[in-house]
Order: C-alpha cells, then sequence, then structure tokens
C-alpha cells in the first residue's frame, strides 16, 4: 500500500518525505512537484516567508529519467532560511541563544513540553510547525500524479473564512481549478472572496488571526474504493484521518454531515437513479459526499475541513504562564501569518490524495503503471448493471 513518513523541522536545513508503494512507470519531475508546492504558499493573509520560501525540490531517489522505479521515492524540499538557522538548529552538540518559556494557548508547545521534558518550546514549536506540510503536498503530488492516471482529479476551494461565506453554492470543477488558484483567497465565489478580504484587512489592524473552511471536491472517483468490513478501512474514516491530521484543522465533515443531522431520513439521503446513456448509476445529490458505508459510490466525494484560528498572533495578547517562573504573562510572539486557510485547501486536496490513491492502489493492486491501469479497466468493465443474487443451495 501506499505509505508515507516525512522528517524535518520548520527552520531546519531540509524537509524529506519518502513515499513507499508507487507503481513503477509514473512520470514525475521535479517542476509538477514544485508546482503543487507553489499552490501551498498562496493565499490573501500570508506572512512575509511566503514571498522569499521557493521551496527548491530535489529528487533523490526512486525516479529515473522521470519515471518511477517502484522502489521508495525520496523528496528533499531544502529551506531557503537555514543560513539564518544553522547556530539555533545546529544538530551539533550545543546551546540555544534563546529559550522560550511562554507557551502559547491553542499550540502544541506546553502539552509537548510536558510530554517530552522539554524545557524549551522550540523543540515542539518546529515540528509541530504547518511547514511540515510542504512534505505532504509533495507526497501529495505523486499520489496526484497517480491518480490522474486512473481518471480521478482532486480539487479544493474556500468556502468560509472569518464571518465570511460563500453562500452562491457554487463548486469548481478541475477545470475551474486555475480560476480558483487565481483568486487571492482561493474562492470560487468572487462576491465571498471580497468580504473574506475585508475580513483579513481587518484581522490584520487588530493584530489578530482568522480560520475557516476548506471544501475538497474529487471527480471521476470509481465506485468500490474502501470498505464496509473492518472499521479502520472506511474511506470516509480514513479521509477524516488524514484531513484531521493537519495543523489547526479541528473539524471534517464528509458531505452535508451537521446539516442532515437535523433533517429526517426522508430527506436526508442521496436518491439513485439510472443514467440510461452512460449505463451507470447516478446519485441525484451530494449528502453523503460521495461514500455509503465507507465505500465510494462512483458519485463526488465531497470532505469539508475546519481550520482554527492560528494561535501566534501579531499582537501579544493570549494569556499563559511562563514555565520556569510559574508566573503570568503572554504568549511569546513567532512570525506569523494572519490566516493560512487559503493553503490549508492546498494540503487538504494532498491528504484526500494520498487517501484515494492507496485506496486505488488496495483496490486494483499492482507492480507497474500499465499493471495498475489494465486491472482498473477490467474491474470497470465487469461491473454489472445489477448485482448478482446470491442463489440458496440445492439439496442433494
Amino acid at each position: 500500500m501506499l505509505r508515507f513518513l516525512t522528517a524535518g523541522e520548520s527552520h531546519g536545513p531540509a524537509l524529506v518525505v519518502i513515499v513507499e508503494g508507487l507503481p513503477a512507470g509514473l512520470p514525475i519531475t521535479v517542476e509538477a512537484i514544485g508546482a503543487e508546492l507553489a499552490r501551498r504558499r498562496l493565499g490573501y493573509g500570508r506572512g512575509p516567508r511566503m514571498r522569499f520560501e521557493q521551496d527548491h525540490v530535489s529528487l533523490l531517489g526512486g525516479v529515473r529519467h522521470g519515471r518511477t522505479l517502484g522502489s521508495p521515492v525520496a523528496i528533499e524540499v531544502a529551506n531557503t532560511e537555514w543560513p539564518k538557522w544553522e547556530q539555533e538548529m545546529a544538530a551539533a552538540p550545543g546551546a540555544p541563544t534563546k529559550v522560550l518559556t511562554q507557551p502559547r494557548p491553542g499550540h502544541a508547545d506546553l502539552a509537548g513540553m510536558q510530554k517530552y521534558g522539554f524545557a524549551d518550546a522550540r523543540d515542539v514549536l518546529e515540528r509541530a510547525s504547518a511547514r511540515e506540510t510542504a512534505a505532504r503536498v509533495a507526497a501529495g503530488a505523486l499520489a496526484k500524479a497517480l491518480l490522474a492516471e486512473l481518471g480521478v482529479i482532486v480539487v479544493s476551494h474556500i468556502v468560509a473564512l472569518g464571518s465570511a461565506r460563500s453562500t452562491s453554492g457554487l463548486r469548481p470543477t478541475p477545470a475551474d481549478l486555475e480560476q480558483v488558484d487565481e483568486s487571492s483567497v482561493r474562492c470560487f465565489d468572487p462576491e465571498a472572496a471580497e468580504a473574506m478580504i475585508s475580513e483579513i484587512k481587518a484581522a490584520a489592524k487588530d493584530g489578530d488571526s482568522l480560520g475557516g473552511v476548506a471544501e475538497v471536491l474529487a471527480y471521476g472517483v470509481p465506485v468500490g474504493l474502501g470498505s464496509h468490513v473492518h472499521w479502520d478501512r472506511k474511506l470516509d474514516g480514513l479521509i477524516a484521518q488524514a484531513v484531521g491530521s493537519i495543523q489547526a484543522v479541528k473539524g471534517v465533515e464528509i458531505g452535508d454531515a451537521f446539516a442532515v443531522a437535523s433533517e429526517r431520513g426522508s430527506v436526508a439521503h442521496d436518491a439513485i437513479g439510472w443514467d440510461r446513456a452512460d449505463r451507470r448509476y447516478v446519485r441525484e445529490s451530494t449528502r453523503a459526499g460521495g461514500i455509503e458505508g465507507g465505500i465510494s459510490t462512483g458519485a463526488l466525494i465531497v470532505v469539508r475541513a475546519a481550520m482554527k484560528p492560528l494561535a501566534t498572533l501579531n499582537r501579544p495578547v493570549l494569556k499563559t504562564v511562563d514555565v520556569v517562573t510559574k508566573e503570568e504573562t503572554v504568549s511569546f510572539k513567532e512570525r506569523t501569518d494572519v490566516t493560512a486557510v487559503p493553503a490549508m485547501g492546498v494540503v487538504a486536496e494532498t491528504m484526500v490524495a494520498l487517501v484515494l490513491a492507496n485506496e486505488a492502489l488496495r483496490k486494483f493492486g499492482g507492480d507497474s503503471l500499465a499493471e495498475v491501469l489494465r486491472n482498473q479497466r477490467a474491474y470497470l468493465g465487469a461491473i454489472e448493471e445489477t448485482p448478482s443474487v446470491a442463489r440458496p443451495a440445492t439439496e442433494s
């Protein structure tokens, strides 16, 4: 199956990700990975680091002449700021020049310090930082490349930022992704985008931060990914865990989960129809988000991720306690964004893509891309219009 592991700290020399399980023959380039990383840097309200961070990518293994070899793929994303942090973040024995002892509420600082016995919050925040998501996005670029070969495209857009919300109900298709990325808040609704920008400007003036909601849409997902058989193979559960692991994401919704929770069953489900032209089953709505019983239905997969406001503020007002003196104080300030919601949408795309790619490989299998595609074609060709009915065994 597809697995990945990231390593590295926010201000360390580089982030590294190893992706295992990709079939041989998948086209991969540094430029394609870099393009995905550039999308992660998008968004009005980002801090100055995004203006000079280039995310220099190196492929260290698993790819030869632009195609995967079937072995683990190793990717390095270099940190352009490393020369400024070489002394503070050195791996060699030594001591920091400054110790951070005023943990931030809402961040991993204090819990991590207590868990690992650290006296310096930097020992926690460097790994807890959302900078780690750059390595995930690099891995996700590989997953998206595989999904594209299978006819699956994953896109995202921002539907809420602060109190501003999109009310148009418009959803971008894969053809609209460039238009979404051209929006400074990655919102497909122009009126809502203007309201979001106004929210960011107001929060920035107050030295505050904003959260929001991203919607991820997966087009072309075939029926049958995931499973109803085991709790840990349910597709919606896998997606919820993956998206919920993103830094500052505190809620995940599949389809219209929270809205239908207050409705009656007679109106809460997606009616099933038969498309005679395409000879396939269709769903008339997306209330279930394209997943029923832990299995993809072949309909559009819809996932929403709710991100809380960032825990680091440009105005020091968050009450905390100094871990050394135990005196009341305010939390320390790291360089921060007013909001990272637009970028979070790209990271949420990544996590959904990684789950779908893994489940596609579980379903179709194969050591080479050609074998995976053959298996997919055979499976899709074998799906009957009406499931076979089990017949009782006849007595001899």
